[in-house]
Formats: C-alpha cells, structure tokens, sequence
C-alpha cells in the first residue's frame, strides 16, 4: 500500500492544501460547542439578548466557515484521487504494454482488466478516505479529549469505559470483512474472465446450444459474488446500529452523571451540552479511524495486485545501448542454432533451427500441428526470446537492437485476423499512421480488399466493429494483408494469413504480392502445399525440428515428412503435375 501511496509525489502541494483546509475545518468545528455553552451559559441564563446576538453571528460565521473549508477539502481531495488513478492507470497500462506473451499468459486478460479498472478504482476511494480522516480525526480525537477535560475532569471517565468498547467492536468487524474483501476481489476476476468468455465465444456458444450452460457457469459466478459482497453489506450493517447505541448509551451516562454534577452546583448547562458534544466528536473519530481500517484492507488487496503488476519486470527488454541495423543490409534474416522453450517447459518447442532468408526470396514453412511453426516466427519480432542460439536481422543480433527499431523493420499477418474498432481506412493505416489515401488505396488493391470496400456504402470509412465482426473471415484477411502492405517494411511475415481465402483470390493475391514484395523477404506459414511451391526455400518442421530444407522439387527427393504432407493434400495427378 505504502508503495502504491509514492504515486501521491506529483500532488505534495495539493496534499498540503488539503491538510490545511481539513485543519481548519476540524479547529473551526471544535469551537463550536465551547461557543454554544458561552451562549446558553452567559447567555440565556441571564437573559442578555444582546450577547445571545453577538455570540450566535459568530457561531453562524464559524459553521459557514467550517463548512466551506469541509467543501474545499472534498474537492482537492476527489481531484487528486482522480489524478492519481489517471496516473496509476497509466503505468499499470504502460507496463502491461511492454510485458512478453509470457507474462500475459501469467495473469489472465480478465485479471488485468480488473485490476486496471476495479481494483484502482479502490485504491481512489481510500485516498479520498485518508486525505479527509488522516487529519482530521486525530485532531478532533484530541482536541476533543483536551476540551472534554476543560469543562469537566470527573465526566471524562465515562469515556474510558465507551471509548474501549468501541474499538473492541470496530476491531472484531474488521477482523471479519478483511479476508472477505481479499476474496471479494478474486470472485470478481472470474466474473470478468466468464464474462469476456461468452462475449468474445458467442458464435461458438450458439452454435453448440450452450447458451443454458454458459448462462448457470455466469450465475455461478454471479452468485459466489454476490454471496460475498452480502456477507460483507451484512456485517457492516450491524456497524451503524452498534455504534449509534454505544454513542447514545455514552450520551445518556453524560447526561445522568452531568445531572447530577449540576444540581450539586459542580457544573454549568452548558458546560455539560459542550461535553456531549465534545464526547460525540471523540467517538466520531475513533468511527472515522475505524472505517479506514475497514476500508484498507481492500485498498490493500487491490494495492498488492497492482503492484505484482507493476513489479514484474517484462522479460523482454531493450539493451543498455542499442545498436543501429546497418542500411546496407535489407530484410536479410537468419537463425543460428536456435532453440526455444516456454519457460517452465522441460523440452523445447523448437530446437537447433538454421537457415537464412534473403531479400526478394520467399521462405515457407510448413509442418504438422504443434511442429512450433508459428512459434518460430513469433521469434523474429521478439515475441518471445530464444532459449538457445541467436537470431541475425541484417547481421546484428535482435536481441542488441531495440524493440522498436527491429519491429519497424517487420510487417506482421498474425494467424487470427483482428481488426480495431474504427474505420477500414483507419485499420490500414494502423500499420503507417501517416499513410496518404493513395497509399491506403493501393495496399487495399494489392491485398485484394478494394472490390468489396467498394462495395460497402461508406467504402474506406466505414466502421468496423470491435474485432471485426461484421465481416467475413476472408475480409478481415484482406484487411490485415492491407495494414502490414501499407507500412512497406523489409521483411513480410504472413502466419498461415490466406486460409480464409477462396482459391481464385488466393492466387490473384499471391500474384500482387510478388511485384509489391519483389525487394523485401517474405516469410509464409502455409498449411495448403499448393500455395508454396513456388517458394525459393522451404522449411519442414516436425516436432519442432528442421525435417527437410530445399526447393519443393528437392524435398521431394529428400525429405519423407514433405512427401507424407504433399500426399495428403494432392492428389497423383496433382503430385505429378507439380514436380
């Protein structure tokens, strides 16, 4: 919690503002009650009208005071709150974008949502809580203890004995809720995770009647939730009725015990009215310290899951001084021995793969399912860092040249196609912010996506919904070849980025792409032999090992895993065509 506070650096000013509002309120407010006894004391009692007069405009000029330095407080104090979850909302953003895939496997897209929005949202509301009780409950605890003992010695005791009890309860109530905020917090995590589930998997759910099975998993959750949060609302809500009878008990004795002190001439009126007042103060802000120990525990819960966030540190990261890609060399990619297993793994999902690949060269890979295909690409824009063994872009090692500067370098077609929310003429220029119209329009014609953008009735502005819904597999394809075109890097990498495609689209594609692609190095992850045998390399990947490397007429002759894929896929006729 202590470490998430250090974000209040940027507001000490403000802070200070705000402590000395709420010290005026709390001065402002202690005075009020020695200024009513003056007035029913000296007042009233004697009948002076006039002093009645001139004590209660000061009274009246102090509860306006009072009340204004209370609403300048509240206000500094949601400001810097709401500055504070800006800024905590930032980093956490910020170091959740620099996190491997690793790390995201790790906590869970649910959780990171959860703890980005609900669980700063916590650490909000007990700085509002802390910025106004902090202060000001331990300077009315106090002063009201030195003004209770001003008016009266022998009344105080009263408070030794109601004081304990209310913290005795306000002790055992804490003790109940904190591990239920603690749990509160998880069950919220899952409720998210189902949630994000059936939203993103609703096709799926439809399509396999599961709408009954996922709605009792979702009320599950709902409930285990619901469940704790009413197990919390309960015992808090013997809170309030508790401390009003303690507080009411605790009048009643002043009342009783000042009674009498006052029929044996021993004290005023308004002393004893002055005394209730100051005994009510005190237990208010034992109530206050007690509804911030209530309320930290959550604040502490959401704090350690923040800063586990905050705290890891990405495994991937740039170099003390990054080296500049040398402007020779263009798109010339190559593995040396390389070997990589997810961490925690016993055995390496690829192992000891070379090759090279040269610009205006086309490499394909090709293997069974989990041969590490699309693993071994996610390496070259350090996705993931290799185990063993290096990877060379222009002949510095990628793990010597910034993120930023080796990913300029690659146009990415990922597997599953995502598209933002925006326009289809945004989503391309995601790829190049700067990208003219003509630029847009081109790639969208290379990737074979202008025909039916024309169609559409905004064309290039017409708005695709989150993840692309509302078209077809086929286009969001188009889509995302567009985006990666459009940035006209020096090396293409196309994951398995034609399946959704038709055969006829698929080789007028292929066609643009070698004129638009002729200078560049083109990486493909294919799964149809048919759309790489014109490939100037081929990889063949079994087990995450390199099984064969040639031309498809080379691998023919020498590789038995290419010529149990090729047979599967093409007929004789075929397989006889193509040699």
């Amino acid at each position: 919690m202590i470490k998430i506070l250090t974000n209040l650096k940027p507001f000490a000013f403000t802070v200070v503002l705000v402590i000395l509002f709420i010290f005026l309120q709390a001065m402002t407010e202690l005075s009020l009650p020695t200024l009513m006894a003056d007035i029913v004391d000296n007042g009233m009692m004697k009948g002076d009208t006039e002093y009645i007069l001139r004590y209660g405009a000061i009274m009246l000029f102090v509860a306006l005071f009072s009340s204004l330095c209370s609403i300048t407080g509240a206000y500094y104090s949601s400001k810097i709150a709401a500055g504070f979850g800006r800024n905590l909302r930032n980093k956490v953003f910020t170091r959740i974008e620099n996190y491997s895939l690793h790390e995201f496997d790790k906590f869970g897209t649910a959780s990171l949502i959860t703890r980005t929005t609900n669980d700063i949202v916590q650490i909000q509301n007990i700085i509002i809580v802390l910025l106004r009780f902090m202060v000001f409950a331990p300077i009315m605890c106090i002063g009201g203890v030195i003004m209770a003992i001003s008016r009266d010695k022998e009344l105080t005791l009263i408070l030794l004995v109601s004081i304990p009890i209310l913290l005795v309860f306000m002790g055992l109530i804490a003790r109940t809720v904190m591990p239920l905020f603690k749990s509160m917090q998880k069950k919220l995590d899952r409720l998210n995770m189902i949630l994000r589930e059936n939203l993103t998997g609703i096709r799926v759910i439809r399509a396999f009647n599961k709408q009954y099975y996922e709605r009792e998993r979702f009320l599950q959750a709902n409930k285990d939730l619901t469940d704790t949060a009413i197990k919390v609302n309960r015992t808090m809500a013997v809170m309030h009725p508790a401390v009003m009878l303690i507080m009411n008990l605790t009048s009643i004795a002043i009342t009783w015990f000042g009674g009498l002190r006052i029929s044996q001439q021993e004290m005023q009126i308004g002393d004893m009215m002055a005394f209730i007042q100051y005994a009510m103060l005190i237990m208010f802000s034992f109530i206050m310290v007690a509804v911030m120990f209530v309320m930290i525990p959550r604040a502490q819960a959401s704090a350690e899951r923040i800063n586990e966030v905050l705290e890891m540190r990405p495994e991937i990261t740039d170099p003390a001084e990054s080296l500049t890609i040398p402007e020779g060399l263009k798109g010339h990619v190559k593995f040396e021995n390389v070997t990589f297993r997810y961490p925690g793994a016993e055995e390496p999902v690829i192992y000891n793969i070379s090759f090279e690949a040269e610009p205006g060269k086309t490499i394909a890979i090709i293997g069974g399912t989990g041969s590490g295909k699309s693993t071994l690409i996610h390496l070259i824009p350090r996705f993931y860092d290799v185990s063993d063994g290096r990877i060379l872009i222009n002949g510095i090692d990628i793990s010597m040249i910034s993120q930023e500067e080796l990913r300029k370098k690659i146009g990415l077609v990922t597997q599953s196609a995502f598209l933002f929310s925006g326009t289809i003429a945004e989503n391309i220029r995601f790829g190049k912010q700067d990208a003219t119209d003509e630029e847009v329009i081109h790639a969208a014609e290379v990737a074979q996506a202008a025909d039916f953008i024309a169609e559409m009735p905004a064309g290039f502005e017409t708005e695709i919904a989150q993840g692309g819904t509302n078209l077809s597999g086929g286009q969001k394809q188009r889509i995302s070849i567009a985006r990666a075109l459009v940035r006209k890097p020096e090396i293409y990498i196309f994951d398995d980025s034609f399946s959704a495609l038709d055969y006829r689209t698929d080789a007028l594609l292929r066609e643009s792409l070698k004129q638009e692609t002729k200078d560049a190095t083109v990486i493909i992850v294919a799964q149809r032999v048919s759309t790489i045998l014109d490939a100037d390399c081929i990889l063949v990947l079994e087990e995450g090992k390199l099984a064969g490397m040639g031309s498809h007429k080379e691998l023919m002759s020498t590789c038995e895993v290419y010529r149990e894929i090729v047979a599967s896929q093409l007929s004789e006729e075929e397989m006889k065509e193509y040699e």
